[in-house]
């Protein structure tokens, strides 16, 4: 199965031939390659902008010379910085946030220690490298980095570039993970072996379709002989930590990485931090943040983004308004009362979509109601004019939503805005959600949209008011538009 998962098209391009170029064993194969590719594009990205850039500030021959010794020393100083900031390594590269974090890091220490050796020899200014040409460079970079994870991506979506993995636990666990790994195929993980307790499966021999190839005592032995490159213990009882500890200790030199999925499966990113205390590793799980400066440079970014949108697609507002006008008689824009953060209620604008009076017809439909949860919801709601099904399609009915992110009642990202009446229903770990404001985007809408689960949509709501960062916003926002281009789970 392996193999003909890993089997290439035949249309591809020369980097995916390169990352999928067979090996043995499995772990020296296309991982490192890949690894090569992006340290290889940093380099070019910060050696051709350092040294194109030096070449248009420079005035004259001597200048010349000095701008260029700047460049070659700006490329040596910012391979460094990523270097140290672990922009390179393996665990980051491909997936997640946390790999353009450590980039911009990387960068932004560059410059630091750039402007600070200017500063300390007083020969030659830097401002130029640290403020024009290391912001470019990282921009440059930040796209690069992009295109490459996108080469990645399809690959793995054409079942190739998956790191083969070995899960160990209770079949309900395993079952889990394996579901998750088929639903996002772009993190990479293909689970190839399960280990139970007794060797057995839910159905036989296997569990979702993966073969069990033994117990949980033999995991080790297991490992070493498939050349797997993951090993991802889920809950057991049979796991403790003396147990654990020891297949740490037989999984060295392996090639293995051994991932232990804690009880607490929703809370990541930066609420997580492990520390040793009385010579025990402990997990720290920090409160989630509602207030201080992180919240206010994201009310900035909102307020000062929302005036930038505005300005630009004015004129396309306005034809989009003069189409709604055209196509069915009633008013242009929809409103609408939403709760917004701490239960407060506020008024949702929205291009109008339906003919008029919808609201009084809705009961009339309860019957053929296809939303998930508390949600109403149909693929053909027959009160859905011509141009509003266009506009629900593409998302462009949300867009005067922009003026409420504006006058601060919602957010450029965040949960969905509920009805009151849907809120009034809600359970005390849903109403959670109430507890940031609600975003003209989030994660459900670049996960799926309206073909997600209502408990689908509950844990995505849940984990961005967990695990919230400005990082993590910037990934969101990115992802909306190529999922509002595809048009995918909107009706």
């Amino acid at each position: 199965m392996r193999d003909q998962q890993l089997r290439a098209p035949r249309r591809r391009s020369v980097i995916l031939r390169g990352l999928n170029r067979p090996t043995n064993p499995p772990v020296n194969g296309w991982e490192p390659r890949y690894r090569r590719f992006v340290i290889t594009s940093d380099l070019l990205v910060t050696t051709l902008t350092s040294i194109g850039m030096g070449g248009l500030i420079s005035v004259g021959g001597a200048a010349l010379f000095k701008d260029l010794t700047l460049g070659f020393l700006t490329v040596i100083t910012v391979l460094c910085s990523l270097a140290m900031n672990r922009a390179w390594h393996p665990t980051v590269l491909g997936q997640g946030a946390e790999e353009y974090v450590r980039l911009g890091r990387g960068m932004f220490a560059g410059a630091v220690a750039l402007g600070l050796a200017g500063l300390a020899t007083g020969v030659v200014s830097t401002r130029p490298w640290v403020f024009i040409v290391i912001p470019a460079t990282a921009v440059i970079g930040l796209g690069f980095r992009y295109l490459l994870r996108q080469v990645l991506h399809r690959a793995r979506y054409e079942g190739e570039c998956l790191l083969p993995v070995m899960a160990a636990g209770s079949i309900d666990t395993i079952r889990d993970l394996i579901k998750r790994t088929k639903d996002a195929p772009h993190v990479g993980w293909r689970v190839d072996a399960v280990c139970t307790v007794d060797g057995e499966g839910e159905i036989g021999m296997e569990v979702e379709g993966v073969s069990v190839i033994g117990t949980l005592d033999q995991l080790a032995d297991h490992v070493r002989r498939g050349g797997y490159r993951i090993v991802a213990v889920t809950a057991d009882s049979y796991w403790t930590p003396r147990r654990l500890q020891r297949l740490a200790w037989q999984l060295e030199g392996s090639g293995a990485e051994m991932v232990v999925a804690p009880t607490l499966m929703e809370v990541a990113g930066p609420r997580l931090h492990v520390s040793g205390v009385l010579g025990m590793p402990l997990l720290r799980v920090s409160a989630p943040v509602f207030t201080g400066m992180r919240r206010v440079v994201k009310g900035v970014m909102d307020r000062v983004g929302s005036a930038v949108l505005i300005t630009l697609i004015l004129p396309f507002l306005l034809l989009a308004a003069v189409a709604v006008a055209v196509d069915s008689r009633g008013p242009v824009f929809y409103t609408q009362r939403r709760v917004g953060k701490d239960g407060r209620e506020f008024t949702i604008l929205k291009f109008r979509t339906m003919v008029r009076d919808a609201d009084k017809i809705k009961h009339r439909l309860a019957g053929v109601n296809e939303g998930a949860g508390v949600l109403f919801k149909m693929r053909r709601d027959p009160r859905v004019t011509r141009v509003g099904s266009i506009l629900r399609r593409y998302s462009i009915d949300e867009l005067p939503q922009l003026f409420n992110v504006f006058t601060g009642s919602m957010s450029l990202v965040g949960p969905r805005p509920p009805l009151p009446e849907e809120s009034a229903k809600y359970e005390p770990d849903v109403r959670r959600r109430l507890l940031v404001k609600p975003g003209l985007t989030g994660l459900w809408q670049v996960s799926g949209r309206s073909d997600l689960s209502w408990e689908e949509a509950v844990r995505l709501d849940l984990r961005y008011v967990e695990d919230w960062s400005l990082a993590m916003d910037a990934m969101i926002l990115w992802k909306t538009f190529r999922a509002v281009l595809g048009g995918q789970g909107a009706y």
